[in-house]
This record gives structure tokens, sequence and C-alpha cells, in this order.
């Protein structure tokens, strides 16, 4: 099933990406753990970090899914090219066209739990958006601000000149993701808590996260996938798996409008990257919800 790509509206900064170019030594290095100070703020960034890897135990009242912050933005928010914490900070206050007006860091923090994390926005003032704060503000330490950080995001990754294929995306994600993610995309846990993220289904990120965008799938695939062996995948590839997984249904957008996907898609998808929200796929229409 051949699909091309929409142009970004890259003035949205969740879709952002940048080339790979740059060495390891070039990359801004945040703070190591030794240096946070043994007061009342490092106490609270301690806090945040606390949150940030474990998000549904430690702000169980906004989460909606089985996800952490931490399955997205790799190695604590540190992570070059995986959307760390320190390249974004400095670049809000940010428009997004998203939803079409200028946010603050909160506000994008906010997103993250209503969509990301299929859960409730924390109010702005609440502990955990303060703890969340605190911690990206220190992993920054001495970042210029407004400055585009070389690794602020997932490298971008050109689309296959004949599109991409589902049938061949599904043969790659069972040679090379069903052994940490499941074969219908479940993730995996041990106990209560999910040791792999769940890739799709009613306790993964719905339709309005960024990561339903294929374009946007492929790139953190290519960059950070399989865990520990990121690089290994071609682009085309990433490309494939990355439609194979956001072609099966997932919570449903919480912007839906009028109960109609239709419109919803027309409304927020229709110019959001490549993705398949209110396509056919296999005799359903995606995005009808959980």
């Amino acid at each position: 099933m051949p699909a091309h790509a929409d142009n970004s509206r890259t003035e949205d900064q969740s879709q952002i990406h940048t080339d790979a170019t740059a060495g390891s030594d070039q990359y801004f290095q945040p703070p190591s753990e030794s240096e946070l100070p043994d007061n009342a703020f490092g106490k609270l960034v301690q806090e945040g970090r606390a949150i940030f890897v474990d998000t549904k135990n430690r702000a169980p009242e906004y989460v909606g899914n089985g996800l952490a912050c931490a399955n997205c933005h790799l190695e604590q928010g540190r992570k070059a090219n995986s959307a760390p914490l320190w390249a974004a900070y400095t670049m809000y206050p940010a428009y997004r066209s998203k939803n079409d007006k200028v946010n603050s860091y909160t506000e994008r923090l906010q997103g993250c739990f209503q969509y990301s994390m299929n859960g409730t926005a924390p109010e702005a003032d609440s502990p955990v958006i303060a703890a969340l704060s605190a911690y990206s503000y220190w992993l920054s330490t001495s970042a210029p601000t407004g400055q585009a950080l070389p690794g602020r995001a997932y490298p971008e990754v050109p689309e296959p000149k004949g599109g991409y294929d589902l049938a061949k995306g599904e043969q790659i994600y069972t040679a090379q993701c069903v052994v940490c993610h499941g074969e219908n995309g479940q993730g995996q846990k041990a106990g209560k808590d999910y040791v792999f993220p769940p890739l799709w289904g009613a306790d993964s990120f719905n339709w309005g996260a960024g990561m339903h965008r294929i374009n946007t799938a492929a790139a953190f695939i290519k960059e950070n996938m399989p865990l520990g062996q990121g690089g290994t995948l071609t682009n085309e590839d990433a490309w494939h798996v990355a439609a194979f997984m956001n072609s099966k249904e997932r919570p449903q957008d919480p912007r839906l409008v009028d109960g109609s996907v239709e419109k919803t898609r027309v409304k927020y998808h229709a110019n959001d990257g490549v993705n398949l929200y209110g396509k056919t796929i296999n005799g359903r229409v995606l995005g009808e919800g959980l």
C-alpha cells in the first residue's frame, strides 16, 4: 500500500527533525547526577526524574495508559536524537500548529499527558508540572536559550520512493519487535508495570499523540530501535514497520469533533505529517478508538 508524505508543518516543534551529522562530542552535555545540589531544588529535580521514568506510578491521576515519559525520550530524557529535555526546555515559548497558539513549556508537558499518556493534563501549578519543569530546567543547565541544538529531535528519515508497505512492516515487526513488544503490540510487563511499552491497543498512546505520525515513528525507530541497536534498520524498514504499528487501532483522539472521525481527520490530521487516521485498513476505519 503506497503512500506519500505531506509537507510537515515545521513551525510546529513537535514535528521538527534534525540530521544526525554531529558527532557525540558535539552534542550538548547535561549535568551529571553528582552535580545535583543537596537542597530543596535538588529534591524537586529528583522527584521530576522519578515522575519522568515511572509516570504511571508517580502521577497515576493523570495517566490513562501504560506509558512513561522515558519511553519516547530515552535515557531519562538525556539521549541526543531522542527528543532530549535539554534541547526542548530552552525553545519555549513556541508556536505549535497542533493547537494553533504559542505554548509555554508547561502547556507542552500538559499535552504529553493528554495525548501520549492518554490521560488528563495536570494543573499548571500542580506538583507534577513543577517537578517535571525543574528536571527539564536542570538538564538544560548552561544550554543556550532559543537556539536549536544538534540532537534536539529524531533525525529525519526519508520516505521510501515507493511509499510504505504494511505487509513488509508486519514481517519486520515479527522479526525485530515481537520479542519485546509482543505479537499484538501489547508490550511486556514485570508484575503490573511495563518493561517494554505497548505500541497499539487500549494501553498505548492515543490518536492525538505525535507518535501516530508514520514519519515521526519511523524517525524514532530508525534512531533507537531495536533497543540498544539503533541505526541497524534501513530507512525503508523503519518506515514500513512504523506504518504497520500505526495501522492498528488505539484510543480515540480526545479532540474528536462532533463524534465524527472524518471531521476530526480534516481538522487535525489531514495536514499532520503522514498518518492513517480516518483511513480504512482491513475493512475498519481507523480512529474510532477502543
